[in-house]
C-alpha cells in the first residue's frame, strides 16, 4: 500500500477513519446493483419487524428493509461528500492563491471578501439558497464547498505566506520557477497538512448538512434515498419504536467522526514535522 496509507494505518484513528469510509464508500458502490430489498418497495404485511432475519435491521411503518434504506442512503453521503469537498478544494485554493501570491490590493481584497463570506453560516446559506432554487443534493453541495471553501482558504493563506518566504522557495523562484511552478512544487505540498484537515472537516459537515437539509426538507427529494429522510420519516415513531430511529442516527453520527478521525490521521501522516516527533516518541533512549 502507499507510503501515507500505511502511515495513518499505524494511528488508531486514522484505521477507524479509513475503515468506516471504506465500508460507506463500499456500501454505496454495492447499492448500485443490489441491496438485500428494494429501497422503495412497501411491504405493508412486514410493518415494524424487530431486527432478525431477514430484515436484519428490522422494518419501517410501511414495511420497506431499513438495511436497504441506509445501503441506497450512503449513495447520496457519499455523492454530496466527495462534490463538496471537490468545490471546496477549488474555491479554497483559488482564494488562497490569489490572496497570498498576487499584488498587495488583490491580497487586501480577497481579505476583506473572505472575512465578509466567513461571516455567514453555511447552513443558513444553503437554506437560503434553497427557498429560492428549490431543495436538491446540488444545493447542498454548492453551499457546503463554496462555504467551507472560503473556511479553507482563511485557514491556508497564512500559511501560503508563511512558506512563501522560506529560504528554499526563494532559491526556487531566483533559479527562474514562475509563481504557477511554485505554487505546485513548494508551496501547496507544503500546506498541504493543514488543507486537508480542513477539507476533512468540509466533507463532514457535509454529511451533516444533508442529513439536517433533508430533515428540513430543503434536501433531498422525497424520491432520492437519503439518511435525513429515513431520519425525518422515523422520528415520529421514536416513542413507539424507538430502535428504528437509532440506525439512521447513528450511521450520520459515525460517519461524520470517521471523515473528522480519518483527516487527523492524514494530517500526522503528511506533516514531516508531527512524523519526526513522533518517530522521537516511539524511539527508546539508549541508557549509558
Amino acid at each position: 500500500m502507499p507510503g501515507w496509507i500505511s502511515r495513518v494505518w499505524r494511528t488508531a484513528t486514522g484505521r477507524f477513519g479509513l475503515v468506516v469510509v471504506a465500508v460507506v464508500a463500499l456500501a454505496a458502490l454495492v447499492s448500485l446493483f443490489w441491496t438485500p430489498f428494494d429501497p422503495q418497495e412497501s411491504d405493508l404485511g412486514a410493518r415494524w419487524e424487530v431486527p432478525g432475519w431477514p430484515h436484519l435491521l428490522g422494518t419501517d411503518d410501511t414495511g420497506r428493509d431499513i438495511l436497504s434504506l441506509l445501503m441506497a442512503g450512503s449513495r447520496t453521503t457519499v455523492f454530496v461528500s466527495v462534490g463538496s469537498g471537490i468545490v471546496a478544494t477549488l474555491v479554497g485554493i483559488a482564494l488562497a492563491a490569489l490572496g497570498a501570491l498576487t499584488a498587495r490590493w488583490a491580497r487586501e481584497t480577497i481579505a476583506v471578501l473572505v472575512d465578509i463570506l466567513i461571516a455567514f453560516p453555511v447552513l443558513i446559506i444553503a437554506m437560503m439558497i434553497s427557498s429560492v432554487w428549490g431543495g436538491s443534493l446540488w444545493v447542498v453541495i454548492w453551499s457546503v464547498g463554496i462555504g467551507f471553501g472560503v473556511n479553507i482558504a482563511r485557514v491556508t493563506r497564512p500559511e501560503l505566506r508563511r512558506v512563501q518566504q522560506s529560504d528554499f522557495v526563494l532559491a526556487a523562484r531566483a533559479s527562474g520557477l514562475t509563481t504557477a511552478q511554485s505554487l505546485m512544487r513548494h508551496l501547496l505540498p507544503n500546506v498541504a497538512p493543514v488543507f486537508i484537515v480542513q477539507l476533512s472537516w468540509s466533507m463532514a459537515v457535509a454529511v451533516l448538512a444533508e442529513a439536517g437539509l433533508s430533515y428540513l426538507g430543503f434536501g433531498a427529494s422525497v424520491v432520492e434515498p437519503s439518511w435525513g429522510l429515513l431520519l425525518a420519516d422515523l422520528q415520529r415513531y421514536i416513542g413507539v419504536h424507538p430502535l428504528s430511529v437509532i440506525w439512521p442516527g447513528l450511521a450520520i453520527t459515525i460517519t461524520v467522526l470517521a471523515l473528522n478521525l480519518l483527516g487527523d490521521g492524514l494530517r500526522e501522516a503528511t506533516d514531516p514535522t508531527l512524523r519526526h516527533r513522533a518517530a522521537e516518541t516511539h524511539t527508546p533512549a539508549v541508557i549509558a
